[in-house]
């Protein structure tokens, strides 16, 4: 999983997100950072995380400079330890995404999110869950996603005031 991250013309730190497609067997609809299983042939967990991102977004893995790594996430649902890494990437990508597995990017200035934070009640699968959410216009973030994000929201510096 990629977590790529830039800072646009003001300085302002942003986040690139994927919104999944509504018709995928695991986390249809969902919002996510690009990333997916390790294919046999990945070096490493980094170079799943950006061919991954390559593959669903278009973002060319020379383009990310790696900066740290999240601490590996679980998925409750499917299961999965989820290795997420942290990336700086310049502004101003067309992205080309894959259209088998996302709908669309989307680009939410970190502040924003961060000012998103809630908990609610959420039902999944029948069974109902209080977890952390972050509604950023008519876009939900939780699970693994919200999870990453509290993780990455903690090792960068609160907001000022």
């Amino acid at each position: 999983m990629l977590a790529p991250l830039y800072l646009d013309e003001a300085g302002e730190l942003h986040a690139v997100f994927t919104k999944r497609r509504d018709d995928l067997k695991r986390h249809a609809g969902e919002i996510s950072f690009p990333g997916g299983r390790r294919d046999p042939g990945d070096a490493d967990l980094t170079a799943t995380a950006l061919r991954e991102a390559h593959e669903e977004i278009g973002l060319p893995p020379e383009a990310v400079e790696i900066v740290g790594a999240l601490p590996p996430t679980p998925t409750f649902v499917t299961n999965y330890a989820v290795y997420p890494f942290v990336g700086l990437i310049e502004p101003g990508f067309e992205w080309e995404v894959a259209p088998s597995e996302v709908a669309y990017v989307l680009e939410f200035p970190l502040e924003v999110v961060r000012a998103a934070h809630g908990t609610r009640r959420l039902v999944r699968r029948g069974v109902p869950f209080k977890t952390d959410t972050y509604l950023v216009g008519d876009h939900l973030i939780w699970g693994a996603t919200a999870r990453m994000v509290r993780d990455l929201l903690a090792r960068l510096r609160p907001a000022a005031g």
